[in-house]
């Protein structure tokens, strides 16, 4: 008689005993989850055995399991190293998940309101445990994630992979390209600071320049909410980030992996005949499956980029948290995600229609016709030499684009503005800010006044240095300065050097931006630097440099030189006009910017 109206495990236990039913429960469970294997046939895939039953039970879970359906059975053990695929299509799927992991942790603790979004960034840095890792993770996790995409389309390139029967594969991959670059641009405003408010904001303003004007600027406050980014754009780039993309991504790896399955990875190109594809022809002899080989494979990579991503976001990589978003005051240097600075290069060249809508348009329109443009049957290298030196060519153009789109190229900038924005920047650290309060704080004691460090004799001082009168001028007003002159860095290195070395490197670096980086565009320059203690935990540091002013050519606006030397504006005396320029920046002894 059953021990319950209904035949239970109790039954067994009675019949068999306990260890028994116990395992043939398990067993049985196992075999449910798995979708065929049981426990036997688990311990068997992991020391590498043959399976012992037949059919082979390690086949049933990608017939009749969820997890495993559209993972390939059995693979050609040709492409089951590291050549052709350096497994980045798969690296591409374990970012999406990793990133959708990382996400929705910071999503706990996190509002989608200028009001409160950029507290909540602190919070989560400050206050949450493991909130600073994750947000790191999550952000270094995006940008692997958009480069190992990148890549995966560029190996698909140049194998050849995408032509017949894969055409259809190759464009699901630029639609997965198109959303990865979306997505990790909609995540960029998500901070609510600087860094991400003017990013966004270059990035959007592009929108608008897609023609007719009506239906760019309609795209633009669709994106933005209002004609600028508030509450309305902040939502509008969350529910991307977090819903509308994700869906759409996951779609697309859905079909693009019932594709790869359906028409089987393609093999090396020298390994197939031309016209021919043999990938879903797979020889007993070269067969090898997916459990437990390639299963094993895959969670050691799993297992290693993990283990580097942590490694570098302990040690190495931070995401950037800058000042709160400010419309009213734009950054120096502000540009797109890197991902997009090619665009950005494009934009300096021409027409913003034209370079930054209509060819962006074509270029990726190309992408997605491309299988089904070139219609070679071959995919050997040796057979596809125009094929590859386009793709060559267009990676070096992508390259220097990129280098067009930072600041480096066609930006022009007063050379004092770029001083000051390396001494002492609107956002980050920079060399000022990087002096520790102590070290302040032991220059002062160490002065003859209580309040400032350094003293300059004005009337020494004018009798000396090069157009000193309107230096003279300056020093009467502050004269407990240091200067700074090309002359006297050795006396300042012996000077400051060995006893405070964080003050020596922005003096250092002070000097060789003056007379090293920007000679031309500040001839005659003089450098100053004040350090004042304004409260017993406030230091005041204002940096000041005078030069003369150079004449520039009324055409071109280049330096004019004479004699290998800027040619100098003069006054109606005819004696050199001499600039000023000057910042300054507070640093508290609570809020110091520590070196890890």
């Amino acid at each position: 008689m059953s021990v319950l109206p209904v035949p239970s495990i109790l039954d067994d236990i009675k019949e068999k005993g306990v260890r028994k039913a116990v395992y043939e429960t398990l067993d049985r469970t196992t075999e449910r989850i798995t979708a065929g294997m049981n426990l036997q046939d688990i311990r068997e895939a992991l020391r590498g055995d043959k399976p012992s039953r037949r059919p082979n039970p390690r086949l049933t879970p990608h017939a009749d399991g969820f997890w495993l359906h559209m993972r390939p059975s059995y693979y050609h053990t040709s492409v089951t190293g590291l050549y052709p695929t350096f497994r980045l299509g798969w690296l591409s799927t374990f970012f999406f998940a990793f990133e959708i992991i990382t996400g929705l942790f910071l999503m706990i603790f996190y509002t989608p309101s200028p009001d409160v979004a950029y507290n909540d960034m602190k919070n989560i840095l400050g206050n949450v445990p493991l909130g600073q890792l994750m947000r790191d993770l999550h952000r270094l996790g995006a940008e692997a994630m958009v480069t190992v995409v990148a890549l995966h389309m560029l190996r698909t390139f140049i194998t050849g992979s995408y032509k017949k029967p894969r055409q259809f594969t190759w464009l699901t991959g630029v639609i997965l390209l198109l959303v990865t670059l979306f997505l990790s641009f909609s995540g960029y405003l998500l901070p609510w600071d600087q860094l991400a408010f003017w990013a966004v904001t270059i990035g959007t303003s592009m929108a608008e320049a897609a023609p007719p004007q009506v239906v760019g600027t309609n795209v633009n406050l669709l994106l933005r909410g209002a004609p600028d980014i508030g509450a309305g754009g902040l939502l509008r780039f969350y529910l991307l980030h977090v819903f509308a993309l994700p869906l759409i991504t996951t779609i697309f790896i859905g079909v693009h992996y019932y594709k790869v399955v359906l028409h089987g990875h393609s093999l090396p190109p020298r390994e197939e005949e031309v016209g021919k594809d043999t990938a879903k022809r797979v020889p007993m002899d070269r067969r090898t499956y997916y459990i437990p080989d390639i299963m094993s494979n895959e969670l050691a990579w799993i297992g290693m980029v993990g283990f580097i991503l942590v490694l570098l976001c302990l040690w190495f990589f931070h995401a950037p948290l800058e000042n709160h978003a400010d419309p009213q005051v734009t950054p120096l240097h502000t540009t797109a995600p890197w991902y997009f600075l090619w665009l950005q290069g494009m934009l300096k060249l021409g027409d913003k229609v034209i370079m930054g809508v209509v060819l962006p348009t074509l270029i990726f329109g190309f992408l997605f016709a491309l299988p089904y443009i070139d219609l070679t049957p071959s995919r050997r290298y040796a057979h596809r030499r125009i094929a590859l030196s386009g793709g060559m060519l267009t990676c070096f153009t992508l390259i220097v684009l990129t280098f067009m789109g930072t600041p480096h190229y066609g930006v022009s900038t007063a050379a004092n503005d770029e001083v000051a924005q390396v001494l002492i920047p609107m956002e980050g650290v920079g060399a000022i800010r990087s002096i520790p309060f102590d070290e302040l704080k032991a220059n002062l004691t160490a002065s003859r006044s209580e309040n400032v460090i350094w003293t300059v004799d004005v009337d020494a001082w004018k009798n000396a240095t090069p157009r000193a009168d309107f230096d003279a001028n300056i020093l009467a007003r502050d004269p407990n300065v240091i200067a700074i002159t090309d002359s006297n860095i050795d006396q300042l290195e012996e000077q400051y050097k060995d006893n405070y070395p964080t003050l020596w490197k922005a003096i250092e670096e002070f000097h060789h931006l003056l007379f090293e980086e920007f000679p031309d565009n500040l001839p005659n320059a003089v450098g100053y630097m004040s350090i004042s203690l304004k409260q017993e935990n406030l230091a005041r540091i204002y940096i000041l440099m005078t030069w003369d002013v150079p004449e520039l050519d009324k055409e071109s606006g280049e330096i004019i030189m004479k004699d290998d030397e800027p040619k100098l504006l003069l006054d109606v005396d005819g004696n050199p006009i001499r600039s000023v320029s000057g910042k300054q920046v507070y640093i508290h002894q609570e809020s110091e910017w520590h070196e890890h």
